[in-house]
């Protein structure tokens, strides 16, 4: 039997992501795939590299200063979220947490990050030969969210969130020979998105990017029937979602710390259930 592991993201929302890793560690439960989307490419960068109680940092600390993510840096970047600051600065070997690349890479597990390129707007997955020391752009990639961000250039190509294209890969996951797949989410499970916001967005990009343009305006239908299919293969047991049952207040950008602190809770709690899935 092989097991993948799916992290949505959700800016950040993503420490309930951070509960989920930090259990899963506690157990020593390690999966044959992963496939980050989003913020979800670091956090399962850490988990893989076995770095408990990393994650957690990023959200209820670093998150807090402006350098991370401010009205500062669009002024100035044109990005709300300073990628090159969150992945680079702070996760390279001179950073405050750097991410341990020599475990990471020696995980026996497979490792994906979704990303979108602008210019066709099909999706693009990043494996782990693609990330070398100190450079970690394919984590950037994944997480450059439209409108919030330019997107992340690599050799040459523009990249937005792997988000807009491929939100919760679960076919991808079983075509690379998954037999059994963990979904974890930072929504609950009941969510699905309307169609107003993407096309918002997606007319904020068309003139430069129209490719792209074209996919975010689907992306709510590319969401929502992701999660429908998600949901049948849960009642096949093929799937587990991982969710919480309610955001307790918590949005995108979330930097209210008893809110994080219970959401990161939460995850840890949710994460029980990831064992029972694969018979520990």
């Amino acid at each position: 039997m092989r097991y993948g592991i799916i992290d949505m993201g959700g800016g950040f929302r993503g420490i309930y992501g951070a509960g989920v890793y930090d259990r899963l560690m506690d157990q020593g439960i390690v999966f044959d795939m992963a496939i980050g989307v989003s913020a979800g490419s670091a956090n399962l960068g850490y988990y893989l590299a076995g770095q408990r109680g990393r994650i957690k940092r990023y959200y209820n600390e670093f998150n807090m200063r402006p350098e991370y993510a401010s009205l500062h840096n669009y002024l100035h970047t044109h990005s709300f979220l300073n990628l090159d600051y969150i992945y680079s600065t702070l996760a390279n070997t001179d950073g405050e947490e750097p991410l341990d690349h020599r475990a990471f890479m020696a995980s026996p597990c497979r490792y994906e990050a979704v990303a979108c390129n602008a210019l066709t707007g099909k999706a693009r997955y990043f494996d782990k030969s693609e990330i070398r020391l100190n450079h970690y752009d394919a984590m950037k990639a994944s997480s450059a969210l439209p409108v919030y961000c330019r997107p992340y250039v690599i050799d040459g190509v523009p990249y937005y969130d792997g988000g807009i294209v491929d939100p919760a890969p679960v076919e991808r996951a079983f075509a690379n020979g998954c037999d059994r797949v963990v979904l974890v989410m930072t929504r609950p499970r009941d969510f699905r998105r309307t169609a107003h916001r993407d096309r918002m967005d997606a007319n904020l990009i068309q003139h430069r990017y129209p490719q792209a343009a074209k996919t975010l305006a689907r992306h709510y239908l590319t969401y929502n029937g992701s999660l429908d299919a998600a949901e049948e293969y849960a009642k096949q047991g093929r799937v587990l979602i991982v969710a919480p049952d309610a955001l307790d207040g918590m949005s995108t950008l979330t930097r209210d710390l008893p809110k994080l602190e219970a959401f990161y809770q939460k995850g840890y709690h949710d994460a029980a259930a990831i064992a029972v899935f694969m018979g520990r």
